[in-house]
This record gives structure tokens, C-alpha cells and sequence, in this order.
């Protein structure tokens, strides 16, 4: 299994919006963003840093980053822009401009310029760049493919920095952990849309308790199911695909207006404890052949672990017995933890669903 550049894109930017970090600037290949200070905590790994801010209380001061999701791709249209003349816009009439000088300068003006180092009065020093120096901060690459974007501004403490992020990086398996840790349990609200609030009377709303389990079938191979269950804290009802029921409503992390939840015959409780027997329930229906395989593999390994110790154990020298028997009994468990089919269920994600009532 693999994700595609767009798709990584939309995970991390999901994360960025849902965190309040500051968008930059944002291009199909990359995006440039400061983090917020929940972000950053997350992400940054400055255990003496935030240490500090909340000792001293003083404003933060969070990293900066440009995240790119296409490095092939944002490398050569980088090298593109670098080696490509600069570009300035002149302005009719005005031939100074073209040396960053004020507006009425002429040939004079340029020439005691560049006699002057480049410095003009009242002003700072301008420069030229030699050819084949680096090219005019606004004639970057995104001012030269996705239109005109002004100069990065040096946010945050030090210089923005560059990250790659594909498929396995270490920065998305960190995005990833951070967001399956702070999404681990929700509590939304079915969003009612805009007329419901023009409505006389409030609508009412249906508690329910949802959970997401991963259920990992293990033995020398893996197979792993998720199932998302829901049951209703008013009624008791189960539903098995409870995504099903999510998926064409809109969400929303605030209590809308002109609605009432139904109180709750169920405690949270007794509704989870309803969802586990639910589940037990269903697995204990499954077909279980490729455990009865495993454990048909799991003999065959350990009689060829068995047949090849047989003679190395009627070791004549105490010492190297015991070693060796240590050794054989340290790889049959190393076999049987390999081969024994086990069943093992976590929650991924639960939560607290208030939706409208059918």
C-alpha cells in the first residue's frame, strides 16, 4: 500500500488547518506554513523550549517550514527559475526603475549609483546581481508558475526549513501519530445548515457512541480489519457500518443553534460494553481455517527445530550443554511467538456522535 503526492498533500494540510498553523503559501508541490504553537509542540520536539515559554510566560516563538510533496518535480522547476534571466516590470517611460533607483532618476543617477556602490540617498543600498548569481527574490518559482507571489518573510526563529515529505518520511509518520493521538476521541455535531435556525421549534438530536476498532489477525502472516461500530445511547440500536451513516452528513465541533440533545437511556459505559459484545459476537463467527493452518505450520517448524537439536543436546561437556539446550529452548519460543495464531482488538478512534433524529 502507497499514497500519491496529492493525496499525502491533503492529509498534511488537513492537519496544518485543523492545528491553526499560518499557510504561507501554498503551491500542488509544497507549502510553506508556521506553526501554531499546538503544532509545534507536537511536531518540533522542544520539550525545554515550551518548558521555558510556560515558566516565563512569555509569547512563543514557533518554527517555520516548507513542506514539499513533489522534490523531483519542485527541484527542477526551481533549477528552471534559477537559471532562467531575471525578470523586472519597468515602468513606461521610466528606465531607472530597472536599477531600483526612485522614480525621475536617469543615466546620471544610475551611473553615480553604481560609482557609489549602489547606495542611493535616502534610500538602502541596491545591488546587482552578477550573471548567473541568484535570481530576483520575486522571480521565484512560484511568481514564475503559479503567478505573482511577494517575498517570504523570515518568520519564526531562524530560517524557514525544508522538509521532504513522501510516502514513509519520518515527518508524515510524525503528522500522522500526532493526529491519530489528538483525533483519538471526538465529540461532533451534525451540522443542521442554515435554516434550521430561521425555524420556530429546535431539532432534536440523537446521542450516539461510536467506536473504530482494529482487529489484527496474526501468525506467521497478518491481516488486519477495521470495523466501525455505533449504537445509540437513547434507543440501544447497533449499527455495524457506522461510517455509512456519517458519510453524507456535515460535522461540526460546536453545538448548533436552535437544537436539544435527547437524553441518554444509556450510560457511556453501558453503551461500550454493548459495542464489545457486538464485536466479540461477530468474530466469534468468522472462519478460523487459517488459524488451524498456522498452527499446522507452527508443528512442522518445531519438529525441525527438535530434529536438528537432538544431536547437538547429547553434548558430552556440561557447559556446552546447557548452552545449547538454552539456545533450543530460546528458539522454539522464538518459533511458536512467530507461528501462534493470536486475535488482538484495539480501539483507533471513538467518540461521541449527536445527530439528527429519523
Amino acid at each position: 500500500m502507497t499514497l500519491t503526492a496529492q493525496e499525502i498533500r491533503k492529509h498534511v494540510m488537513d492537519y496544518l488547518e485543523a492545528t491553526e498553523c499560518s499557510i504561507i503559501e501554498a503551491s500542488p508541490l509544497h507549502v510553506t506554513v508556521k506553526l501554531s504553537p499546538r503544532a509545534d509542540r507536537m511536531l518540533t520536539d522542544r520539550p525545554y523550549y515550551w518548558g521555558f515559554v510556560e515558566r516565563t510566560g512569555v509569547d512563543p516563538e514557533t518554527l517555520s517550514f516548507t513542506f514539499v510533496f513533489e522534490p523531483e518535480k519542485y527541484d527542477n522547476l526551481a533549477a528552471a527559475a534559477q537559471a532562467a534571466p531575471p525578470s523586472r516590470p519597468l515602468r513606461p517611460g521610466n528606465p531607472a526603475s530597472a536599477a531600483g533607483l526612485p522614480a525621475g532618476a536617469g543615466a546620471d543617477g544610475m551611473e553615480a549609483a553604481a560609482d557609489t556602490g549602489g547606495a542611493t540617498a535616502g534610500g538602502p543600498p541596491v545591488s546587482a546581481a552578477p550573471p548567473g548569481g541568484p535570481a530576483d527574490p520575486q522571480d521565484s518559482i512560484l511568481a514564475r508558475f503559479f503567478g505573482f507571489v511577494p517575498a517570504l518573510p523570515r518568520i519564526g526563529p531562524g530560517m524557514i526549513r525544508r522538509e521532504d515529505i513522501i510516502y514513509g518520511s519520518k515527518r508524515l509518520r510524525q503528522i500522522w501519530a500526532a493526529a491519530r493521538d489528538e483525533g483519538k476521541c471526538l465529540q461532533l455535531f451534525e451540522d443542521p445548515g442554515s435554516r434550521q435556525k430561521m425555524t420556530l421549534f429546535s431539532a432534536a438530536y440523537e446521542p450516539w457512541l461510536a467506536v473504530c476498532y482494529k482487529v489484527e489477525m496474526s501468525c506467521d502472516l497478518k491481516r488486519e480489519e477495521l470495523h466501525f461500530i455505533g449504537v445509540s445511547l437513547t434507543s440501544g440500536r447497533i449499527i455495524p457500518d457506522f461510517e455509512a451513516k456519517l458519510a453524507s452528513r456535515e460535522l461540526t465541533p460546536r453545538l448548533p443553534e436552535n437544537i436539544h440533545i435527547q437524553p441518554s437511556e444509556l450510560t457511556v459505559a453501558d453503551g461500550a460494553g454493548r459495542l464489545e459484545g457486538y464485536l466479540t459476537s461477530k468474530l466469534a463467527l468468522m472462519d478460523y481455517n487459517w488459524a488451524e493452518e498456522a498452527r499446522e505450520r507452527l508443528r512442522l517448524e518445531l519438529s525441525i527445530v527438535d530434529i536438528y537439536y537432538e544431536e547437538l543436546l547429547k553434548e558430552q561437556d556440561e557447559e556446552k550443554r546447557l548452552a545449547i539446550h538454552e539456545q533450543y529452548n530460546r528458539r522454539r519460543k522464538e518459533t511458536a511467538w512467530q507461528y501462534e495464531p493470536q486475535i488482538a482488538v484495539s480501539a483507533v478512534t471513538y467518540g461521541l456522535f449527536n445527530l439528527r433524529s429519523t
